[in-house]
């Protein structure tokens, strides 16, 4: 049983329920990442873990589908407070917007943003996703492989984010040294530096808008932001503007290379798809359950008891969907993907925290498939190629080293 924590073990979590769990901040394997699941569903109901909490303390993992579905409904006991440490890591007071915020409150902000988000606005963003996939796929075709993370997954949200941000298309690399500092570093001096380079980043142009503005969602923040009638504070458009950097790239950046890498590694599934495009949309769904890349937490706000489990007010709660999405009482045959499944997972959430970007994701997902593969001739990982992948913050390989007939 792991000891090796700075943090004591809480009076109130018996020894008995502390067990092992890999996916901590800076670990990485070269295993399949998610090769320790069935194991994991061969514990209690919710246990404790430790280290889970910034490489450093404690929390309980729940990791049935249903208890996982109940607990992203249940906000009487469990708060968003406790989803991201940006701000708490600068010692400073904003908060990702909405992400961060509890119903009622939630709410408010949800109505105001939706519009903005909607599947027909989404929709208006589809050549220019569409042009950027085929571009990048163009540049690689003849090279006869490529680093798929480096040379595709990572610049194509961060174009897209671009673009919606109104932001200048050079800065991709850039952003690609900020999110990377952000989102894989163990140390938390360099996460804390990216947060106020982001930030500092974003303000200036958010001031850049109060003057010239622009159709884009920074001029919203500034110009148009009002929640019942009061304008967003300067905490606010920093929530906001910080939650679109984090949300919209690396979930998307690493949901694209965990799917790439199941195509190159299943030649079948892959010639299916480009034999059948049609199926792109299901199988993108089948492979989000499969490979959900997110563990996400609540902090308790109200003691629950979970299974004979006491779970404090002050602790925190992982809510791994990649325990949800494969476990074998909510799915047959779980650690297997079937294209056309058509599951109702958990990847994007559920209940009033339904990922905002959930329709510009699945379109981004959709694009960057059906343009690679009608591009790029049949792949697969390069010979004697060991893939890394990071365990937490989110579920990404290092590098997934892909070879073509150019």
């Amino acid at each position: 049983m792991p000891t090796s924590t700075s943090v004591p073990l809480p009076d109130h979590v018996p020894a008995e329920l502390v067990r092992p769990f890999p996916y901590i901040l800076g670990e990485k394997t070269a295993k399949d990442p998610y090769s320790f699941v069935p194991d994991i569903h061969r514990e209690p109901p919710v246990f404790w873990a430790e280290r889970v909490v910034n490489g450093v303390s404690g929390a309980w993992v729940p990791r049935r589908d249903q208890d996982i579905r109940a607990l992203f409904h249940d906000v009487e006991h469990f708060s968003n407070r406790g989803l991201a440490p940006f701000a708490e890591l600068l010692g400073e007071s904003w908060e990702l917007v909405p992400a961060m915020y509890d119903p009622p409150r939630q709410g408010d902000y949800r109505r105001l943003l939706n519009p903005l988000f909607t599947p027909a606005k989404m929709a208006l963003l589809e050549d220019k996703i569409r042009a950027y996939a085929r571009d990048l796929a163009l540049a690689l075709r003849d090279r006869g492989g490529c680093d798929f993370m480096r040379d595709f997954a990572f610049e194509f949200p961060i174009r897209v984010f671009l673009e919606l941000m109104g932001l200048p298309q050079d800065k991709v690399g850039q952003f690609l040294e900020w999110e990377h500092g952000l989102l894989h570093e163990p140390d938390l001096e360099k996460i804390k530096q990216a947060t106020r380079n982001v930030n500092a980043y974003l303000w200036d142009e958010c001031e850049d808008r109060r003057v010239n503005p622009r159709d884009d969602l920074l001029t919203f923040a500034v110009r148009d932001a009002a929640v019942n009638g009061e304008p967003f504070t300067a905490d606010e458009i920093t929530g906001f503007c910080f939650n679109l950097f984090i949300g919209g790239l690396d979930t998307v950046s690493t949901s694209m290379g965990l799917q790439f890498r199941h195509l190159a590694e299943h030649p079948d599934h892959q010639a299916t798809l480009r034999a059948n495009p049609d199926m792109i949309p299901d199988a993108i769904e089948e492979l989000l359950r499969a490979y959900s890349p997110i563990l996400n937490r609540r902090l308790c706000i109200k003691d629950k008891t979970l299974h004979g489990a006491t779970i404090r007010a002050g602790d925190m709660v992982m809510v791994p969907t990649f325990l949800a999405n494969r476990d074998p009482e909510a799915y047959s045959r779980p650690d297997e993907v079937i294209l056309d499944r058509k599951p109702k997972h958990l990847t994007f959430a559920t209940g009033p925290h339904l990922c905002l970007g959930i329709h510009l994701a699945r379109r981004e997902l959709r694009i960057a498939m059906e343009e690679f593969l009608a591009h790029i001739p049949e792949f697969g990982i390069a010979p004697g190629a060991v893939i890394e992948t990071y365990l937490q913050g989110t579920i990404s390989p290092v590098a997934v080293p892909l070879v073509w007939r150019a």
